[in-house]
């Protein structure tokens, strides 16, 4: 749950392809309306006015999977797609936009509380103009999403984002109360997970569904679910990768959430089969000096990965993956859903 995000180098084939895949596959009206979403979230932050929309400009705009909007749009489309108007398609477009716009201010405030230089290989704002000026940054993207999604006049609609962003919060206090932790359950990490992570992947799907003409509170409940679970493995997938390494292929030093303090699930579960990793105290890493703090998280990543726990933690993220799949609705049309199958699929192959 590092706050240093990969530069473009660092993105896997795999996961390039397999997004490559699912816009080959979606279609034109797929494709002209993530298009239509990107130009949007320029607009959008473009016009916050000096000097907040710099900041917010490159920061939407530095990059990412845009995996959020994606399933935005993806749940639409399998839900009969937005009403064929004007209106419908700006919705559609508003809601994919909000989603993203919630994200990225997550990104700008996590990279506040980790004290984070990079961000998908660019300087983060914090870097650039200091903690206060990010924290304004982070704050105007939030605002400009709910006020998108305000233009939509769907009060279902806000409550999905702000549910999300509500567990969003609850999620990070929770890690900062965990940061250094002697023993965190497994249970709680992935609750954790969940609310930092799965509970916008769901506000996704939802918000898609709910901008559909065949949408429906129940048809928004069942893609909510997959979402859910596609975000919680993500997250659990993304934990293995900061321990697995290595880091042309992150961007970021192995071991990078621990040396932040984050207990993540390979560290829990080489707890569980090393006795002295259970006596580990994640507060030394980089106590000697400054320069040491990484070498040591590198060591300590490697003392985890001998204990097996990697492989596990990717057993049960890939589990995860198989529900998700699993839950998709059956009336779903066949191509979209083969389509969200494809997004899990994009998920799982960046760890292979």
């Amino acid at each position: 749950m590092s706050a240093v995000g990969t530069t473009a180098a660092s993105v896997p084939a795999t996961e390039v392809d397999g997004l490559d895949a699912i816009m080959r596959r979606g279609g034109e009206s797929l494709r002209a309306r993530m298009a239509r979403t990107e130009r949007h979230l320029a607009t959008v932050t473009e016009r916050a006015g000096t000097p907040l929309a710099s900041h917010a400009n490159a920061t939407v705009l530095a990059g990412g999977k845009r995996l959020r909007p994606l399933l935005v749009v993806l749940a639409a489309e399998s839900a009969g797609g937005p009403p064929d108007t004007r209106d419908g398609e700006e919705r559609l477009v508003r809601a994919a936009v909000a989603v993203e716009l919630v994200h990225s201010a997550t990104l700008v405030h996590d990279d506040v509380i980790d004290g984070a230089l990079l961000r998908r290989g660019h300087p983060t704002v914090a870097a650039v103009a200091g903690r206060e000026m990010a924290v304004a940054t982070g704050d105007l993207l939030f605002s400009r999403a709910f006020a998108e999604l305000a233009r939509n006049d769907d009060a279902a609609q806000l409550c999905a984002l702000s549910e999300a962003s509500s567990a969003l919060a609850e999620g990070e206090l929770l890690q900062r109360e965990d940061a250094y932790a002697a023993h965190v359950a497994v249970e709680r990490y992935l609750r954790r997970c969940e609310l930092k992570t799965a509970a916008l992947f769901e506000a996704a799907c939802r918000l898609g569904a709910l901008t559909a003409v065949e949408g429906s509170p129940e048809l928004a409940d069942a893609l909510g679910a997959f979402a859910r679970r596609i975000g919680l493995a993500f997250q659990m997938l993304d934990d293995v990768l900061d321990v697995s390494g290595p880091v042309e292929r992150t961007g970021k030093s192995r071991g990078t959430d621990l040396l932040d303090g984050t207990v993540t699930l390979p560290f829990i579960l080489a707890r569980e089969r090393e006795p002295e990793l259970a006596a580990f105290d994640l507060a030394s890493l980089g106590r000697v000096d400054g320069v040491g703090g990484p070498r040591e998280a590198e060591a300590l990543c490697e003392r985890i990965a001998a204990t097996g726990a990697l492989d596990e933690a990717r057993e049960q993220a890939l589990a995860v993956v198989a529900d998700a799949k699993a839950a998709l609705p059956a009336i779903l049309p066949d191509g979209r859903s083969a389509l969200l199958g494809l997004v899990a699929d994009a998920v799982v192959e960046r760890y292979r």
